[in-house]
């Protein structure tokens, strides 16, 4: 942990010198789309605190053609530029010392658009007559502004960007601030240049030109507000634009402070390596996460593209008109904008209930917290790697759950005010995550940093014990570990508890390994509404009593008990017999959270038998899910709810491929067909599900209908879900097909590695995945997103028998994945937690199966 007044990474060999100060970039980009390369000019204010004789900034892949250093004096420095691959960096040795004072420095330099998805790069798409087109866009984030200019490239080196972009007539031009002058070159061109920004970080700055259209803007209080898409899909962003008003005028009013750019362009770029991108005024979007029919997608399909806008604008205040200072604080930029995504989706959006679907997303970052792999949710960040690593589920969906259990536990108006004081004392520059506590505490009063330091500094989590008795509930806490991970040291927290007992709230803090408090009548709750991030382990008496109560608990809690059962039999406390009983008890269950984590649960019990006992487990998922797929049906009910016609793809799905139900599947495929002819005939939930339930069973000739349908969908949405169900399929000579198609155009690299990553998880054909993985590995980290590769990898934790697993860790520890090692070392442990898990249950849930 950091002293307050010490920049994280200062004194290590991946920092710039502090003796050149930027203030000010004027940029020139030309960007030549048939050659793939472009040319720019950057004229830097800068401020020198002392006399140097070099000047060290951050540039790599450019080609340096001319340095000089002036001041406003007429004062002259010329410089001889070298470029340090390794580090990344730029030095500029000058020909004389340069006196403290401000200067500019002048660079001309060249560089090339990449295909890799990362600084200036290519994207391409095809339009409606079948010519292919390409676009010159930007991702600069986390250190990759320095591929496309040179610059001081660290989040605290906040400076205003003045771009010009120099484009072929004809061609859309799009930067972070809105165009105050167009005018044509001598060589048939046109200069675009754009409005000052305001301070901002070089992440942050954007390029997108191309032949691109844009929607007619939409007033925002005076916010000017487009979509930028590809010809022909203008008719896909009426619903981003909506979600997109709400939330400008839901965030401003929060955060207590207005829109802070002077214009909002979501911009959808075909090949995107990341989700979206927070480049203020210039947010890029992958098109599936922006351009989308809402009458054509399943409900989880739309609440996607609402949840990314929505992060997305959450930080046009949390992250770029206040940024970290430095890459260790990154999750707190990822985390805040999170939290804020699901309340301002809930608040757009109250049917979708969104608060307790995000209870069930929890359960993949509370995977990787029960392992000894797992990390601090802050932690010192030295090289662009380990900035790139904090891209993670702990990233975003713990540090999100624990800004939300801290929230409930001080009160939703003490914590915004807190969150409104800490803005208004950093707009416009870097902070701390300590003074975002300070500030909390400051409105509230409550210990913020003392508690909330243990949970950002501290990995792992505590398992809650309670029990009831003589109207006192005892409780105690430990940290949980997964049976089969590594060693851990124990740990205590402050916890930020709520609970309930006989329907009163109970709120405390448990600082200590046990305590005890006054409560009146049953069934008592702890984590109360689902919010904590922790584990509860009821014991014997507290347990029945909450069994026997399932209806009077809120279904977000009834959630939690079956995610927590399943956590402890993963943890070698209880039997897997054990939750199946629990899991029978859910048989008139009605909620869609509660069977999407009863599902997701089964499918991993699934994965432990094979043979004639997962026969007799289908058999029983089928016994369990029919009757409450009977209930619904295939059709919607008049005037039915969203959250039902989800329930009704979760249970179609379920029984179908969970339970391998033959009239399901039947169903499924007499639907699917009559989709194909017509896709509004069928309702979008019952769609997505029944191409899964085909998928489960494909043939041949399924796979070429797949294939073509993502081909030539006109729904992102679509496209996206049939390329992904393709790795459903069963047949190992159809994955062996797709797969080889991720190394080709065929499937464009941004999606390639999910693609993957699905069929390295498909039971049926996981050891040819595998294989494929190792057999082309050289070719998958040339063209797949260094970002996505250690996603991808995630797969390998379905391939739970001793002899695939120590192969798996045999290939990676040879070929290391520098980009995201911890994650890889999380894959491996929880690998060894599956082996275990299998070793240990798959005999004992067969004994009990009937």
């Amino acid at each position: 942990m950091q002293e307050e007044g010490e920049i994280e990474g200062q004194n290590d060999g991946h920092r710039l010198p502090r003796t050149v100060v930027p203030r000010r970039y004027e940029l020139r980009i030309e960007p030549d789309l048939d050659t793939s390369t472009f040319d720019g000019t950057a004229a830097i204010a800068v401020e020198i605190t002392e006399p140097v004789d070099e000047v060290v900034l951050n540039a790599v892949e450019l080609e340096i053609l001319e340095v000089e250093l002036t001041a406003a004096d007429g004062t002259r420095r010329a410089a001889q530029p070298h470029l340090d691959p390794r580090t990344e960096r730029l030095t500029l040795a000058l020909a004389e010392t340069a006196h403290a004072g401000d200067w500019t420095l002048h660079l001309r330099f060249r560089g090339v658009l990449n295909d890799k998805l990362a600084g200036f790069y290519r994207s391409v798409f095809t339009d409606d007559a079948g010519n292919g087109h390409v676009i010159a866009t930007t991702q600069m984030e986390a250190t990759d502004a320095r591929r496309v200019f040179p610059c001081w490239d660290e989040p605290d080196r906040k400076a205003v960007f003045a771009v010009t972009l120099v484009v072929a007539e004809g061609l859309l031009a799009v930067s972070n601030t809105s165009v105050v002058d167009e005018r044509p070159t001598d060589d048939g061109r046109v200069a675009v240049r754009f409005a000052d920004t305001i301070p901002m970080s070089t992440y942050l700055v954007a390029f997108v030109v191309g032949p691109l259209e844009a929607t007619e803007p939409v007033d925002v209080d005076g916010v000017p507000l487009r979509v930028v898409h590809v010809p022909g899909k203008g008719h896909l962003a009426p619903f981003a634009l909506d979600v997109a008003q709400f939330c400008l005028r839901w965030f401003g009013d929060y955060y207590g402070i207005a829109y802070p750019g002077d214009k909002c362009d979501l911009i959808a770029v075909p090949d995107f390596a990341f989700g979206a991108m927070e480049n203020l005024g210039a947010i890029t979007f992958r098109e599936q996460v922006l351009l989308v029919d809402p009458d054509a997608v399943s409900r989880a399909e739309l609440e996607r593209v609402a949840d990314v806008v929505a992060h997305e604008l959450a930080h046009m205040w949390f992250g770029d008109l206040v940024t970290m200072r430095w890459w260790n604080g990154l999750w707190l930029n990822e985390a805040f904008a999170t939290f804020m995504e699901v309340a301002a989706v809930d608040a757009y959006k109250p049917e979708w209930r969104r608060w307790e679907t995000f209870s069930s997303e929890r359960s993949a970052a509370f995977a990787v917290d029960s392992l000894a792999s797992t990390r601090p949710i802050e932690y010192p960040v030295h090289s662009p790697q380990d900035a790139e690593g904090m891209f993670d589920v702990l990233t975003y969906v713990k540090g999100a759950s624990v800004l939300r259990m801290l929230e409930q536990y001080l009160g939703t108006e003490g914590f915004r005010d807190g969150i409104r004081r800490y803005l208004a004392a950093h707009a416009y520059g870097n902070a701390e995550t300590y003074e975002l506590w300070d500030a909390i505490e400051e409105a509230t009063g409550a210990p913020v940093r003392r508690i909330m330091d243990a949970w950002i500094f501290r990995g792992g989590y505590p398992l809650v014990g309670a029990e009831a008795e003589d109207g006192r509930l005892r409780l105690d806490q430990q940290r949980f570990l997964f049976a089969g991970a590594d060693e851990a040291e124990p740990a205590t927290w402050p916890v930020p508890l709520l609970a309930s007992a006989g329907g009163e709230p109970v709120r405390l803090l448990l600082e200590t390994d046990a305590t005890d408090v006054a409560v009146e009548g049953d069934p008592a709750v702890v984590n109360a509404g689902a919010s904590g991030f922790y584990r509860v382990r009821y014991g014997p008496r507290l347990l029945a009593s909450l069994r026997g109560s399932l209806p009077g608990l809120a279904a977000v809690e009834r959630a939690a008990l079956v995610d927590d059962t399943w956590a402890a039999v993963l943890a070698g406390q209880t039997p897997a017999p054990d939750l199946l009983e629990l899991a029978q008890g859910f048989g008139d269950e009605t909620d869609r959270t509660v069977w999407a984590t009863l599902t997701g649960v089964l499918g991993a019990v699934d994965h432990l038998l094979d043979g004639e006992p997962r026969q007799r487990f289908q058999a029983w998922v089928r016994t369990l899910v029919g009757p409450a797929h009977q209930r619904l049906g295939w059709e919607p009910a008049p005037g039915e709810d969203e959250l039902t016609r989800a329930l009704r793809g979760i249970l179609i799905g379920a029984a179908g491929v969970l339970g391998d139900d033959g009239e399901v599947q039947a169903q499924a495929r007499r639907a699917h067909g009559a989709y194909l002819s017509d896709p509004a005939s069928l309702d979008p939930d019952v769609a997505a599900a029944a191409a899964n339930v085909v998928a489960s069973k494909g043939t041949a000739d399924d796979h070429a209908t797949f294939l073509e349908r993502y081909r030539s969908s006109p729904s992102p949405q679509e496209s996206v879900r049939y390329l992904y169900a393709l790795a459903r399929f069963p047949d190992p000579d159809l994955a062996q097909q797709t797969l080889a198609m991720t190394l080709t155009d065929a499937i464009r690299s941004q999606n390639a590695p999910y693609v993957v990553m699905r069929f390295l998880g498909n039971r049926d054909v996981n050891d040819v995945a595998w294989r494929f993985v190792e057999h082309n590995w050289e070719a998958i980290v040339a063209r797949f997103p260094d970002n996505a590769i250690p996603i991808m990898l995630g797969g390998v934790t379905a391939l739970s028998t001793s002899e695939r697993a120590a192969a798996v860790h045999a290939f990676l520890s040879d070929h290391p994945v520098p980009q995201g090692q911890r994650t890889v070392q999380q894959h491996l442990e929880r690998l060894r937690v599956n082996v275990a898990l299998r070793q240990r249950e798959a005999a004992q849930v067969a004994a009990w199966l009937p």
